[in-house]
């Protein structure tokens, strides 16, 4: 995100701390439609909503369409009735479908009952379509032409019928029951004389898709030929359709993410880590404890352990007393590295950096560096630990002490979440809860048998 779109959102929030709608009415409507979209998008629900109705009216509309699936569901959820009719109304048929794939079912049949006879008559034709076809993805608003109209006729028909149309830049030619015969570009027909006939200027033979067409394919058809649209066909070879250049981008985009999550092995993480995302921030208590509670109920009974472990060994505190202040050092720096590691292991997950595939190699190299820096830390805290008490074999328990707990927590870091994604739990909430607990025990029951050894 541009330094310019940090800059808003982080002034469109402190706006709405002072009150100060005025002034983020005049930041969001100086944006262009890409970048208000954007803006939007990172804010919280309740300020998603204001702000778009900040909005100048025909701005939002080309802002809205923009925005992906999920925002505009939590907007349209938000909404006053009238306010969601007037958006969902605003739609081409073929980008409502996709909305209506995300909407609550009572929410969006009372968005389709909204529309006019003609609007839901076009939507529910593409409703009836398979999900990933052609058919679901085309715009059923087209100009037809006859291939016995003069070129005169057929401007006059693209000024009365293109204003409300996604693309006139190319026109299709259909006989009297609307089977295709051949397309023809706007440019053609200014550049022909008035009375020339359609059928002399058109393609005789224009490149088709069909409403069973996987929608990948239509897509790559319309990148590989540089056409602005395709037409659409059912099954008797008649019109129903076209896709638009633009459709196919979006497919192109959502393809190309796939693959790049699909080399990743994780294709659905990213709807699954939105969701997950959405009922901790945004859900309610009882949601939000249904997640969170049962890991910290792990967590708890780890600290009873834990408190086991001490007990246990609480003859060695009696007879060395020094041993009892390095015990919060070794559990809080083996907690501080393990949540490093995890929270690294996250961000390289959701960027994609991480090969599943190829995770123990991964995971080997964060090993590495575990030991490493245990090593290195260890020393650092031994040599201390000895300066301090003036006891050399006390800084060597310690220093290996630290040295242990640190690889440990390193390579938990890493193995923790990625177990959790795999078997489907929520690794955001999980992964501390688990590696704190199984850091602690093993951070003790090496603290004290290192104690048990070299200083008893």
């Amino acid at each position: 995100m541009r330094i310019e779109k940090i800059s808003a959102i982080k002034s469109i929030r402190n706006h709405f701390k002072t009150k100060d709608m005025g002034s983020v009415k005049e930041i969001i409507n100086t944006m262009d439609t890409f970048e208000a979209a954007d803006v939007i998008e990172v804010l919280e629900p309740e300020k998603q909503v204001t702000v778009f109705r900040l909005l100048a009216k025909e701005h939002a509309l080309e802002v809205f369409e923009h925005l992906d699936v999920h925002t505009q569901q939590s907007l349209l959820q938000n909404f006053t009735d009238e306010n969601a009719v007037e958006v969902f109304s605003s739609l081409e048929p073929d980008d409502r479908i996709k909305l209506i794939d995300e909407l609550p079912a009572a929410v969006a049949k009372r968005l389709l009952s909204s529309l006019t006879q003609e609007e839901r008559e076009m939507t529910s034709l593409l409703l009836g379509y398979k999900h990933g076809t052609a058919g679901q993805i085309m715009t059923p608003k087209y100009i037809r032409l006859s291939k016995e109209m003069s070129v005169q006729q057929a401007i006059e028909k693209v000024r009365a019928s293109g204003k409300d149309l996604e693309t006139v830049n190319l026109l299709y030619v259909t006989d009297d029951k609307r089977k295709l015969e051949g397309s023809v570009s706007l440019s053609d027909i200014v550049m022909a004389q008035p009375e020339e006939k359609i059928n002399n200027i058109m393609e005789k033979e224009p490149a088709r898709v069909y409403t069973e067409t996987d929608d990948g394919f239509v897509a790559e058809l319309l990148k590989e030929s540089d056409l602005i649209s395709v037409p659409v066909l059912d099954s008797e070879d008649r019109l129903v359709g076209v896709v638009t250049v633009d459709d196919a981008i979006d497919i192109l985009e959502e393809e190309a993410l796939d693959e790049v999550f699909d080399k990743a092995g994780f294709v659905e993480l990213t709807k699954t880590e939105t969701d997950r995302s959405k009922v901790l921030i945004h859900g309610t208590i009882p949601q939000v404890w249904r997640v969170r509670i049962p890991f910290l109920i792990i967590t708890l009974i780890g600290g009873m352990l834990a408190g086991g472990v001490i007990e246990y060994f609480e003859d060695f505190l009696d007879a060395i007393v020094a041993v009892a202040f390095f015990v919060p050092v070794i559990m809080d720096m083996g907690g501080n590295v393990g949540t490093q590691s995890s929270t690294i292991f996250t961000r390289a997950l959701v960027l994609g950096q991480i090969d599943f595939p190829k995770f123990l190699r991964h995971w080997g190299r964060e090993v590495v560096i575990g030991l490493t820096m245990g090593i290195i830390l260890g020393a650092a805290g031994g040599a201390f630990a000895a300066f301090w008490q003036g006891n050399t074999e006390l800084g060597m328990v310690v220093g290996m002490a630290l040295a242990s707990t640190i690889t440990i927590a390193t390579a938990l870091g890493f193995l923790v979440p990625y177990i959790l994604v795999k078997l489907g739990f929520d690794q955001a909430a999980g992964s501390d809860p688990i590696i704190t607990t199984i850091k602690d025990l093993s951070g003790l029951a090496i603290y004290f048998f290192l104690v048990s050894t070299f200083l008893m």
